[in-house]
Parts: structure tokens; sequence; C-alpha cells
């Protein structure tokens, strides 16, 4: 009962913000709830061939409700304990959110032993479902990719800079931008996202949550979570955009297997167009030379040499802006191991503020700017979907 009415304290919220209809009067609550009825006839009750993907919640259908708009449920496991604090977490935070580069969420179904939430239905993916595929990359071509970049890097200024309350995403990944019948992107799945109220900047929590090879070094070590937490992830993103390929990838030799460590020798060698995806016949020299340069910086392993959302934005929107050099970036080895050197902080730190102390976390300073003696276990992680 606490999920329940926690859901439908937060859609009455909603409703007072909600703008008036096109004949003046408010939009029903009724819109904001869908019947279990509804989504089993929209999705042939959640037959396979309407699935669109699955993960670590639950399953994804696509529906056709009786009004001919096409939707997207996500069905949440039932077997998932933990799935029922996220399914909880990303209403409130969604319902709270609007932005062209975030998916929308329609509303959620409640209805029983049932928990699902009906989103807007974006008919091409997820980003990673063209990008690893060496037969529909090149569906991607520069142009497009560039302007998801530019799209991502929107999305995320708007949640860490312009939403009502400061919102810290944590899975930022190619799996988690799905995009639109033109290939703008739009960020999704908001259960491990936390939101950060007032003035706070920064908290350290035990609790580890996102997927292995795209979080940063002092969270995945310290559990020191704040904006640049997802600035490393949109780092490693953006790195996997230009070169087309996993962040890791054991089959293509130890040289190249580890993205990171590769765009980085790759960039000291003055090489960096060597990381271009080779499937792209024409791209453009200067913005995928801007965007490994970038890449690199966004995952400094000191956090106050990564530039925030906003910066990173203005980079790939100007054609004037000059970019500090990288020093080696906070790499995260399959061996279990984080391993990092002092940079040069080619930025000012806004992660100021006192600590919050979360989860029992007794660590009151902000993190020290050099991880390379510091390891961790991977079965320590949740390593998201």
């Amino acid at each position: 009962m606490g999920i329940i009415s926690g859901i439908c304290g937060c859609l009455r919220r909603r409703l007072m913000v909600t703008p008036a209809t096109a004949d003046g009067g408010a939009e029903n609550s009724s819109d904001l709830f869908f019947k279990l009825e509804q989504l089993q006839i929209a999705t042939n009750f959640f037959s396979d061939i309407n699935q669109l993907g699955h993960g670590g919640f639950g399953p994804v259908y696509k529906g056709l409700m009786s009004n001919g708009e096409q939707v997207a449920v996500k069905k949440l496991s039932l077997n998932s304990r933990q799935g029922l604090k996220e399914f909880t977490n990303e209403v409130k935070l969604l319902l709270r959110v609007q932005h062209k580069n975030l998916v929308m969420l329609l509303g959620c179904c409640v209805e029983g032993p049932e928990k699902m939430l009906v989103y807007e239905y974006l008919p091409n993916r997820s980003l990673d479902y063209f990008l690893f595929d060496k037969n529909k990359s090149p569906l991607v071509d520069w142009s497009k990719r560039f302007r998801i970049v530019k799209g991502v890097a929107r999305g995320l200024v708007y949640l860490h800079e312009e939403a009502p309350e400061r919102i810290i995403h944590r899975d930022i990944k190619a799996s988690n931008i799905l995009l639109d019948d033109a290939l703008n992107p739009k960020i999704s799945d908001f259960g491990l996202a936390r939101l950060f109220p007032g003035e706070e900047t920064h908290l350290n929590t035990f609790k580890i949550s996102g997927t292995h090879g795209y979080m940063a070094p002092e969270y995945a070590i310290h559990g020191y979570l704040s904006v640049k937490t997802d600035v490393f992830s949109f780092g490693v993103l953006l790195l996997e955009i230009v070169s087309g390929r996993k962040n890791h990838d054991k089959f293509l030799g130890s040289e190249k297997a580890d993205l990171l460590n590769y765009a980085w020798n790759l960039f000291q060698a003055g090489k960096s167009e060597e990381l271009v995806d080779e499937s792209l016949e024409k791209y453009n020299s200067e913005e995928a030379i801007l965007c490994v340069q970038l890449g690199l910086l966004c995952c400094q392993a000191s956090v106050s040499s990564r530039p925030d959302m906003n910066t990173v934005h203005v980079m790939v929107s100007s054609d004037s802006f000059t970019l500090p050099k990288p020093g080696k970036p906070g790499i995260h080895g399959r061996v279990s191991h984080w391993t990092s050197t002092t940079t040069s902080a080619g930025f000012t730190n806004i992660t100021n503020g006192s600590t919050t102390r979360t989860g029992g976390a007794t660590r009151a300073e902000a993190i020290g700017e050099d991880y390379s003696r510091n390891s961790i276990s991977c079965s320590s992680i949740d390593e998201g979907r």
C-alpha cells in the first residue's frame, strides 16, 4: 500500500501543474492511470512478439491503445524486491521533469500485483541497437551521431541544473539512450536516479548502483556521488559513439580491449582520429577529434578536472571553444581495479558544500584526487541492466 499511495500522491501533485487542455479544462487524473485490461489488450496480453527488450527490472512491450496511440509498457518483475523501489523512484522523478531529450512518462498501472510504467513509444529502440551492430551502425552517420551527443548533453544539463531539483541519473549508457523516428536522443530509465534537494552538491553512500564500465572511480570506490558521476559516464558514452564499439571488447586484443585506455594512448600519440568508427564513410574530422578529447576530459580521475555538463554542451555547440589538454583518465580495468594518475585541473571545482552522510557513511571530507592505489571487487557492484 505504501508504494501505491506514494505513486498516487505524486500523480495528484502533478495535476496541480498540469497544463489546461485545448477546451480550457484541466486534464483528468484518470488519464495518468492505465487499467490492467487496457494494457493487456494493447500488448496482446504481453505477447513475446511485442516485447521490445528485457532489463534487470522486467520486460518492455510495445502496445497499441484503442485510440491508435503507440506506447511502451515497462512491466516490473514480480520477484524483484529492489525493483519496487526503482518503480516508485522512476514515477516520482519522471512526473516532475519534462524535456525534449528525456523520455516522456504517460502514466502507470498499479492494479493487483502488476506494477507498470507507460511511456511514449520510440520506434528506433536504443542507441546500442545501432551503434554496436556493424550492419546497422552505418545508418547512424556522423551528423546523426554528433546530434545525439549534443542532445544527450542537453538532457543532462537539464537534469543537473534546470530541473525542479537536481537529479543525478547514475546509469548513463548507450542502452538507456532511446531514439525517436528522426534518431533524436531521449535519456531513459530513471530507476537508479538520485534526487538532490536544496543546495546539496554531493553525498557519500555505501550502495553503489550502475553499470560496470561506466562508473566514475570515486563513486565505485568510495561511494562519492555528484553530477560529475554522470559526466564520467557521458565521457565513456561519447567515446563509444565516436568508435562504434563497446567500452570493453576482449576480442580486440589487449591493446584495444579497454576503450578508455586505448583512446588515451591514441590521444598521446596524436592519432585520435584512428578511433573513429571504420563503418563511417564520411565524418567531420575536427568534430571527431574534439569528441575524443572531450570524452577523455569527462573521464578524468580527478573530479575537479572534469567539466560540468553545461560546459560540455558549450564545447560541442561552439566552433571557437579551446579544450584543455586532458591528463590520464580514470581507467576501469577488467581485473577489478581502478588505475589513474593525478591530473592537472583544467576546470574549477563546482562540487563544493558539505557532504551528506547516507547509509551510515562516515567519510565527511571530499574525495581526494588520486585513486591509483585503490581497488574494488566486481561482486560489490550492482551491474544494473
